[in-house]
């Protein structure tokens, strides 16, 4: 399946806990004043490259303990990012999203664009816009104070966010 990136990461320690392949999504709605990202926003920029490729890439770093969906926005392009994180997971890695929406909305509009594809394979979601005013150095893999560090899983399972410590 094919994926419009604006680039990979081949061994993060700040896209969230351990060693981690982060790929950065192309493509964002949200448009957030001071975003880390600006050069992802335009749906046209970036490459498409084949899920499949990216994941041997994955399988290529032993060291790595899981993969992370960044933006761009991963939500606009959930169905080959739910494929590939369905792939991930059978390596025995853990799955994080960043998304610029919350998990409310995400949960409400599960059932639109492979919405709830891709919050099935991910472990751990890292909600909301980043809000240039709440920026905090502070807190562990989020951006903004308003962001939230949610257990996907448990959430799916009580329809609520499950809010977590990284």
């Amino acid at each position: 399946m094919k994926l419009r990136i604006a680039g990979t990461v081949n061994d993060s320690i700040v896209d969230g806990p351990g060693i981690r392949f982060t790929i950065f999504t192309q493509g964002c709605p949200h448009n957030c004043e001071g975003c880390h990202n600006p050069q992802t926003h335009s749906f046209e920029g970036g490459e498409i490259v084949d899920t499949d490729e990216l994941l041997e890439k994955i399988k290529g770093n032993p060291l790595l303990d899981g993969v992370t969906f960044s933006g761009g926005e991963p939500f606009c392009q959930a169905e080959a990012l739910a494929e590939l994180g369905k792939k991930v997971k059978e390596l025995g890695m853990n799955v994080i999203t960043y998304t610029g929406y919350t998990f409310e909305k995400l949960w409400s509009e599960r059932d639109k664009e492979h919405w709830g594809e891709l919050l099935e394979v991910t472990d751990h979601l890292i909600d909301g816009p980043f809000v240039l005013a709440k920026k905090d150095w502070e807190i562990k893999f989020r951006g903004s104070s308003n962001q939230r560090y949610i257990d996907c899983q448990a959430s799916l399972k009580e329809g609520r966010a499950v809010e977590c410590e990284p």
